[in-house]
Order: C-alpha cells, then structure tokens, then sequence
C-alpha cells in the first residue's frame, strides 16, 4: 500500500507538467503559413510577434512597406496600433489611483465640470470606470464624425457630446466609445497637468524601454522604418496618408512596432511587474481584467474558441479560449488594423500588425494561440478569409444606391441656391459654395474632408472626395427643402461601419447672399 500511494501522487504530477508543457513549435512551418496567409488577404505587410514566458521567441515580418516598393518590415517597424492604446490608458489612470490622485467611481464631472452627455442626471453620475467599460449609452462609434481628421481640441470635442442622442440606458448595454477614451485622456491631463502623451512616454514607455514608440506621424521621419498605411478600393490596395491621431491619443494615438509591443505584452503578463519595481498592483491588475461590461454568449451551442464568457474590462476585451482566460483588444487606424492577445495562464502573448484594410488579425492570432497551447485547431486563415470575401460580397450598401439612381433628373433649384452655411450642433459649420459652376463642400474643423458635389439626381448630390479616405469612398447628400422649397438643411448617406455622417443633421444657417 505504501509504494502504491507514493507512486500516484508522482504519476500525477509528472501528467500535470506535460499537460503544462508547451508544445514543440515548428516555426519554418508556422512562418510559411504567415507567408501564405499574408499573400491569400492581399494585406500590404504584416509583423507578427508572439512572446512566451518572457521571451519574445517568434517574429514574423511579411510583405513590403508600401505597395508598388520593395522595402520590407521588420521587428522594429512602426505601425499604428490604433485602440490598443486604450490599454495604455487604463494603466495611466490604475497608477494614479494608485497615487490617491483618484478613485474609480470618482464622477468624470469632479475633475471635468463641463462634461455632458444626453441627460443632465447621467452627466453627474459618470464615473471613471463607466468611462473605459464602453456603458455611458452612446452607440458603437458614434460620434466619431466628430473628431475624425479635425483640428478640435479633446475640450471641444467633449463639449459636443450633449447634443449626441443615447442608444441605451445609462449602464444598460455596451457601446463602444472613442469619445468617453478622448475624455479620460483630458481626466489625466487634468489631474497631472501634463497631457496623455507625456504621461505615455514617461509613465509607460521610457520604464519598458519601449525606445522606438511614438504617439504622434510627425516623429516618424526621425524615426525611419515605418510602413505606409493603404486603403482598399476594387481589391486593390490604395498608398493613403499618415492621420496625426495625436490630440485625441488616448483611445488610439500610440504607434509602434512588434518588439516594443511584445515588451508591453511581457510588462503585463508579470502583472505590471517589471524588475523589482511594481508599476500596477494586484489590485489595479485585477481591476482592469475584470469583466465591468458583459455580452451574451450563446451556451445552447458549440463555439470555435469553446467559449463560456464574454465582457469588456478597462482598456481590455476579455473572454475565455478553450478555457483558458484571453485577455485582448484590436486597433483600427487609417490604413492599418491590429491586434494584441494575452494568454495569462500560459504566460503567451500575440501581437499582429498590418498596414491594410482587409486584414487577417485574427486568423493570425488563432493560428498561433493554437499551436502553443497544443490544439489541433482548423486553418483560420481560410476559414476567416472565407468569412470577409462573404462580408464583402454581401455588402449592398453601396450598390444599392447606385441601382436607385434616377438618370436624367434636375435640382429643383438654381446651383446658388444651394450654397451657404450649415451647422451641425455635434461638429461645427459645413459650407457650401458655388465655384466655377460647381458646388463646392468644407468642413470648418476637417480641411481632409473637403469635396466637390456632383449632381445625383433631383436634390441629391454625389460627394467627390478631394482626398482618399480609408473607412469610405463613396457618399451621397441631399438637400432639404420645406414646401416653399426654401432649402433647410441636409442628410448624409456615406455608407460605411465607423464613420457616422448621417449623426451630423446640419441645418441651414446663411443663404448665398447672407
């Protein structure tokens, strides 16, 4: 009896390290799958990055740096990593509670007394962590129209939000917000008397040695090796512009590259950790990896990443992968998509970083989570590029206005007629000028977003971009007119699932000879 009850608990133990071991990883093998996949999206580049019990011991560098080139990246070129950024937002705020500078149920109105939203009694109650748990009641994006490309301060954009309509009851549902993100980069502004980005640079990059992050375009030139962000029209990839992100940076400025990530990633599975110094404690780690939003997961069926729980923490996705917690966020910028996943149990990390917008994060992700963790999982890559050819496919948004089109009409009007000035109560002036026989659109805060109007038919005007633009290409506006057929004002129809311009409702202010 006695050999038999010392040898069960070793059988034991010896089955636990195995089950604990991480599997041997064929890295040729996985790099030739980042080849392939890189070259099935049609994504620019990607640079991947996977790190594992402290070690960064995967890159992956794919592509080139702009189509039409032959410059590739590396693990040191930058990209931006858009909402990512949101997670470097958290930690600021989590060390200045840590301060007593703050509390996370402090009201946003303590510190911000100008701020407001859709109802004068939620405005008092917002707190700090309502802010980055995405449950103040606005919508997934709204509005982003606001800030997209314009030269607003936060302050300004803040001030906006009142005249936003909610989508669900305070604290009722999750909408996902850049806007409540910009204004708790004004709370630490506030609070430290220096602005998000110093706050960054010194409270987060210089400790982790992460040298080459940025949080502003006008720093890349001194950098080097950055890649170009593209557009996406007809399947091919477009070369656009850099967008300086770098006022509103607290919900998505940071640009940097897969080995200053992974130095991020490492930071935060030692549990803000770093060396013999304690940037975030147990408490404030716990904090922000714990479910404040929850989503419904669907329990009467089977699921990809065997899933049992959903929810938003601070700055953090959260759910579980095949039992393991996932700890996770993604990053849209113009021109480039992103993503950072954590494994905490198994101390494994993931970074992905692309300069398209078809673009394979996921697939990517999955692919490399299932190797390490040792599941025999499906080929991602083509099963989730099934998925987005579909998407694509099934979009109709945008043909189906082109279908409507009623050929051979006029506006009701003289061209004159048309122009003036027109204010949204959320953004600001839009005018309208008659240059040259032809309307003319700017917008007072967005010079990117200038375009000239070409007739559509009767009162609706097609919008010719001046620029490219990454989240949409094509738009229509009408003009409004009362039964006197005075015009009034003017409806947005820009199809697209990130920038709202039918949220704008600009009404008439100035006729031409005003």
């Amino acid at each position: 009896m006695k050999r038999i009850v010392l040898w069960i608990p070793l059988l034991f133990c010896t089955l636990v390290q195995t089950l604990g071991q991480t599997p041997q990883i064929d890295f040729k093998a996985l790099d030739a799958y980042y080849q392939k996949m890189m070259r099935d999206w049609d994504v620019p580049s990607v640079a991947i990055g996977i790190v594992k019990d402290g070690e960064l011991v995967f890159t992956g560098n794919y592509g080139v740096l702009e189509v039409g080139q032959n410059q590739k990246p590396n693990e040191n070129t930058l990209y931006a990593i858009a909402s990512n950024s949101k997670a470097f937002t958290s930690a600021i705020l989590g060390m200045l509670v840590q301060e007593g500078k703050l509390g996370w149920n402090d009201k946003v109105k303590k510190y911000l007394p100008y701020f407001e939203v859709y109802d004068s009694w939620v405005s008092n109650e917002v707190t700090v962590r309502d802010l980055l748990c995405h449950r103040v009641g606005f919508g997934t994006f709204s509005g982003d129209v606001i800030w997209y490309k314009s030269n607003l301060t936060s302050e300004e954009i803040i001030r906006r939000f009142k005249y936003l309509p909610k989508a669900f009851d305070f604290r009722a549902g999750f909408g996902y917000s850049n806007l409540m993100y910009i204004t708790a980069g004004e709370l630490i502004k506030k609070i430290t008397g220096k602005s998000w980005n110093q706050n960054v640079k010194e409270r987060i990059f210089q400790p982790l040695g992460m040298d080459r992050t940025i949080t502003s375009p006008k720093e890349l030139q001194a950098k080097g090796n950055y890649v170009t962000p593209h557009g996406r029209e007809n399947d091919v990839n477009i070369p656009i512009a850099w967008e300086d992100w770098e006022e509103i940076g607290a919900t998505g400025g940071i640009i940097s590259s897969v080995k200053d990530v992974s130095k991020w990633m490492i930071f935060n599975l030692n549990h803000g950790i770093l060396g013999n110094d304690t940037l975030l404690t147990r408490v404030t780690r716990n904090m922000v990896w714990t479910p404040h939003n929850n989503f419904i997961v669907d329990h009467t069926k089977t699921n990809d990443m065997n899933r049992h729980f959903s929810a938003y923490g601070l700055g953090w996705g959260l759910s579980d992968y095949h039992g393991l917690l996932r700890v996770a966020h993604t990053g849209g910028f113009d021109g480039m998509i992103t993503a950072v996943t954590l494994i905490p149990d198994e101390n494994l990390g993931v970074v992905v970083l692309t300069n398209g917008m078809k673009s394979p994060i996921h697939a990517a992700t999955y692919h490399a989570l299932d190797l390490f963790l040792g599941i025999n999982g499906k080929d991602w890559s083509a099963e989730y590029l099934e998925r987005a050819n579909k998407k694509q496919k099934e979009d109709s948004r945008v043909t189906d206005i082109k279908t409507k089109r009623v050929l051979n009409t006029k506006p009701s009007l003289s061209l004159e007629a048309y122009s003036g000035v027109y204010k949204s109560d959320i953004y600001g002036e839009i005018k309208i000028d008659l240059i040259n026989e032809k309307l003319r659109m700017q917008f007072e805060h967005t010079r990117e977003l200038s375009a000239t109007l070409e007739h559509w038919h009767y009162d609706v005007w097609e919008i010719k971009w001046d620029k490219k633009h990454a989240w949409f290409n094509f738009g229509t506006v009408r003009f409004k007119t009362d039964n006197n057929m005075s015009i009034k004002g003017l409806d947005f129809e820009v199809p697209n699932d990130d920038i709202f311009f039918e949220e704008l409702k600009p009404y008439k202010i100035k006729g031409p000879s005003e």
